[in-house]
Parts: structure tokens; C-alpha cells; sequence
């Protein structure tokens, strides 16, 4: 049987769909008659739906005196976080980071966190001569990269307490010291301004800026960033840069399955 585009739909598997999706989007629990009339769908047909979400454990009704009110169960959850476990996060971010990367002449990268340290796990690179020690593998101590930064910040803090201990000295000119109660500041900050950067810590001339992003169940899911020369990531430049970063931070978000 041919698969081919512009095969006609299935108007049952459409009613269906309707119908859970109100159930999903309604604010309290719906009459049969109240959940028909948000899906557009005949009362006879809506009955017949809600009874098969029912058997299906998609659907969950409370019976008060003759009234029987429906809500939707959290199995259509579990099947989302499955298929969010099952996202190759490379594939669905190259392309913003393509643009992201052409738009700003600095090459974008994404980040998660592995332990103590963040593990690029994609890359879109800029031409010219100037190249930088970046790549898809390379592992950084977290607290001393904007990746890093931006993902702590959003940690629970029976995650980011064990980190605390195990920050690390930049070979930078601007490095400072490790000091848990100063980086929880920094943290601070960074969910204030929704981005984080670094400046000549981890490495002399170098900078770094990157935004969050977030899976289906609201976790922090990694980072996206860009990597420049730290007289460039002023100004301008800066601000451009940090657009940039959340506004693919949040797509990805969006992708993966979370409400921005």
C-alpha cells in the first residue's frame, strides 16, 4: 500500500486526536457534553472516544451523582518523555547552530553536563584562519565555561550541591579562586539575566556566552553557546550574541517538548 503524500487523512483518527488534545488543554475536568462541544465533535461520537481513552488509560472519569466528568491521566506523559529520551539532541540542533554560527562569525556549539564537566556535543564551526579549541568530545570543567554556567544555574540543589566541591582554578587572567559561596552568586545571576558568559578564566583572550535549554518534564536539558575572542563579545556584538543564544535555547526547548 502506498505511502505517498496527500493520502486522505483518517477522520476517526482526527476525532481522536481532537478529542484528547481538549482534554489535555481544558483547565478542570469535562462533562461528556462540555468535552464534545471543546472538541467540535457530535456527543454520540465524543462518548464513544472518551470511553476508548478510558479502556486505553488515556482517560480517567469521576462520577458525581449523574454526571460523570473526564480529565486525561499522565500515560500520554510517559510516552513523551520516552520518545524525548530517544532524540539524537546533535541532529535536531546542527541547523540553528549553522545559523547561529553565520549570523554572529563565531562558531556556536551545545553542551551537557556529564558529572563535573561539560561534553560538547555538537558544533557548527566559522571559516577563516582563526580556528578555536573547540570541538564535538571535547570535556571542560563546568563551572569554568558559559555552558557550564548556564546549565548549573538550573540545577535542583540536591544535584548542584556535590559540584560545589569540585570547582576548578582557570589558567586565565581573570581566574579567581573557587569559592562555592561566590559561584552560587554567579548562578544567581545567571537565572537573573537568562545567559551566562565567561570571560578570560579558562583561557586568556577567550570568551564564551550560552543559554539554557529545557526537556518536556522542565529539567535542564543542556546549553547552547557561542566561543569568541573577548574583545569581540562586548558591546553590540554582546548583545546580538546573547539573542542569539536564547532564542535557540529556546527553540530547543520547544523541540524537546517544553513550554516556553
Amino acid at each position: 500500500m502506498s505511502d505517498a503524500p496527500g493520502k486522505a487523512a483518517s477522520p476517526a483518527a482526527d476525532r481522536t486526536l481532537t478529542v484528547l488534545e481538549a482534554l489535555v488543554r481544558a483547565e478542570e475536568p469535562l462533562t461528556l457534553t462540555a468535552l464534545a462541544k471543546a472538541a467540535g465533535v457530535p456527543l454520540a461520537t465524543c462518548a464513544s472516544i472518551a470511553y476508548t481513552l478510558e479502556q486505553r488509560g488515556y482517560a480517567v472519569r469521576r462520577v458525581v451523582g449523574r454526571s460523570h466528568f473526564w480529565r486525561p491521566t499522565l500515560r500520554l506523559y510517559g510516552l513523551a518523555i520516552e520518545l524525548v529520551r530517544k532524540v539524537d539532541l546533535p541532529s535536531i540542533v546542527q541547523a540553528d547552530l549553522r545559523r547561529l554560527a553565520e549570523s554572529l562569525g563565531m562558531p556556536a556549539h551545545v553542551g551537557i553536563l556529564e558529572d563535573a564537566s561539560v561534553v560538547y556535543v555538537a558544533k557548527a564551526s566559522t571559516p577563516g584562519f582563526v580556528q578555536f579549541d573547540t570541538y564535538r568530545g571535547k570535556v571542560a570543567p563546568f563551572d569554568l565555561t558559559a555552558l557550564g554556567r548556564a546549565i548549573a544555574a538550573h540545577l535542583p540543589e540536591a544535584e548542584l550541591k556535590p559540584l560545589l566541591s569540585r570547582l576548578s582554578l582557570g589558567a586565565g587572567p581573570k581566574a579567581a579562586a573557587p569559592d562555592a559561596g561566590q559561584f552560587l552568586a554567579l548562578l544567581a545571576k545567571v537565572r537573573a539575566d537568562g545567559y551566562a558568559i565567561e570571560s578570560e578564566e579558562e583561557q586568556a583572550e577567550i570568551a564564551c556566552l550560552a543559554a539554557p535549554f529545557f526537556d518536556a518534564e522542565g529539567a535542564v536539558a543542556g546549553a547552547v553557546g557561542v566561543t569568541g575572542f573577548a574583545r569581540q563579545l562586548v558591546g553590540e556584538k554582546r548583545k546580538a550574541a546573547v539573542r542569539g543564544v536564547v532564542q535557540v535555547g529556546q527553540e530547543v526547548s520547544r523541540r524537546l517538548g517544553f513550554a516556553v
